[in-house]
């Protein structure tokens, strides 16, 4: 699918090198997703999962309001026709089928579904003015686009309760001292950092970094490291790292004391 060509109506892509930027782009409704907005970001991530030379993506939200205020409810209210992509919340949050990173760049309120996208992504990257929730519970629902179970694998069942069974606001430095959020920044400074942690990432071998990531993930899913060591082999992102290119191109310029030059394949 060759998203690039393609108008989008509810967000933004740009590309940069093997860098895909994608911004959610409802900033009159606080970032907030209805369904054509779900399905549009289900099919931008379908074609970056999809595209040999995208390496690295970064998620955030248009404005400085906010990174996502979540489901729109006015929507909903308004009886529009409800319907869920099979790869979730902003086409991220059911994905269980990408082992390219995704950083969250937050630029303000993460709320329920929007905080759940943040959740989906491997990093988190908040400006001083982030603020996370899941509020569901307020208006009679629950937080089941993931974030009632990635939160306690992230940083523990007490400390994910306290957040889930008040609904309360979390500014982005208690989230860096809860251990959700990985850096904070002046907002004027968020994509400059959320480009630099890419950077770090794609000056790596993206076949290493796509098996270390499957690795990752499905190890936690094992009952213990002895079975994860066991299976990881049958990865498929290990089993492609290991007949790839830059299995090669690695140790050799390693060797010959030169960058490598990473093709991804």
């Amino acid at each position: 699918m060759d998203i690039a060509n393609k108008p989008l109506e509810f967000c933004k892509v740009e590309r940069h090198g093997p860098l895909t930027v994608v911004t959610i782009n409802r900033p009159e409704v606080m970032n907030a997703l209805h369904p054509p907005a779900n399905h549009e970001l289900h099919e931008v991530f379908e074609a970056f999962r999809d595209d040999k030379d995208q390496w690295v993506a970064i998620i955030t939200g248009a404005g400085e309001k906010a990174f996502s205020a979540g489901n729109d409810l006015k929507y909903q209210a308004s009886g529009g026709k409800m319907s869920i992509p099979p790869s979730g919340f902003a086409g991220l949050t059911s994905r269980f089928d990408l082992n390219k990173p995704v950083i969250a760049a937050v630029n303000g309120l993460a709320m329920g579904g929007g905080f759940e996208i943040a959740l989906a992504a491997d990093l988190i990257i908040a400006a001083d003015t982030a603020t996370f929730a899941l509020p569901e519970p307020r208006v009679g629902l629950a937080a089941l686009a993931g974030g009632l179970h990635r939160l306690p694998r992230e940083i523990g069942l007490k400390k994910a309760l306290s957040m889930i069974l008040t609904g309360r606001r979390v500014s982005a430095q208690e989230g860096q001292s809860l251990g959700f959020v990985n850096e904070v920044v002046p907002q004027s400074q968020l994509m400059e950092a959320a480009r630099r942690w890419a950077d770090q990432i794609l000056a790596l071998s993206p076949m290493s970094i796509r098996a270390s990531k499957e690795a990752v993930y499905r190890g936690l899913t094992e009952p213990s490291v002895q079975a994860a060591l066991k299976g990881q082999s049958q990865y498929p992102a290990v089993h492609a790292m290991y007949r790839s290119a830059d299995f090669v191109e690695g140790p050799m310029a390693f060797a010959q004391k030169r960058t490598p030059q990473w093709k991804g394949e």
